[in-house]
């Protein structure tokens, strides 16, 4: 009777710290899940371009939004045909039209969502803190490339445009920076 006893609340206490501990693993383990499967248009971020150019073309569309900041965000060109393999570097420009210093943080998504594991970014503005002085003009730049592994996947491998959305975001966190 005893063991009993004491074997509950130490097998409860055991649930306990296993669930906390997974609470705080929540997080990462949920973003390594959606850069590894692409889930829910999560692209991936590549140090080097891939060593084969397929003659495969998928047209990219640039989709961009503010959110809560008086900036204008717009792409050089709404919409580009690259092959896959081949690396691409597209300008956004910005520009501040209000009368502050006003900081902001561009997030982004691919649609369709099953597209996103092969969206490869070499270089990118995005989750960066941008600050724009009041009328001022700068040039973003995302470099990128399609992964030759699209062709073998049944679900993109008939894909023939991609969206990919920007969304600025403003942050007070950045002003008390």
């Amino acid at each position: 009777m005893i063991k009993k006893k004491t074997l509950t609340p130490v097998l409860l206490g055991g649930i306990f710290f296993l669930m906390l501990g997974l609470s705080f693993a929540a997080v990462p383990l949920y973003d390594a899940f959606c850069r590894i499967t692409g889930f829910g248009g999560t692209t991936q971020v590549s140090k080097e371009a891939p060593n084969i150019i397929l003659d495969k073309v998928v047209s990219v569309r640039f989709d961009t939004n503010v959110n809560n900041l008086e900036w204008d965000f717009k792409a050089k060109k709404n919409v580009i045909d690259v092959k896959v393999g081949q690396v691409n570097r597209i300008e956004f420009e910005v520009e501040n039209y209000g009368e502050d210093t006003t900081y902001g943080v561009a997030s982004f998504n691919v649609s369709p969502a099953s597209f996103g594991k092969y969206y490869s970014k070499l270089g990118c503005f995005c989750f960066e803190k941008q600050a724009l002085k009041a009328g001022e003009k700068a040039t973003y730049v995302m470099t990128f490339y399609l992964d030759p592994e699209l062709v073998n996947d049944p679900t993109t491998k008939n894909l023939q445009d991609v969206t990919m959305s920007y969304t600025f975001f403003s942050t007070d966190y950045y002003k008390q920076s």
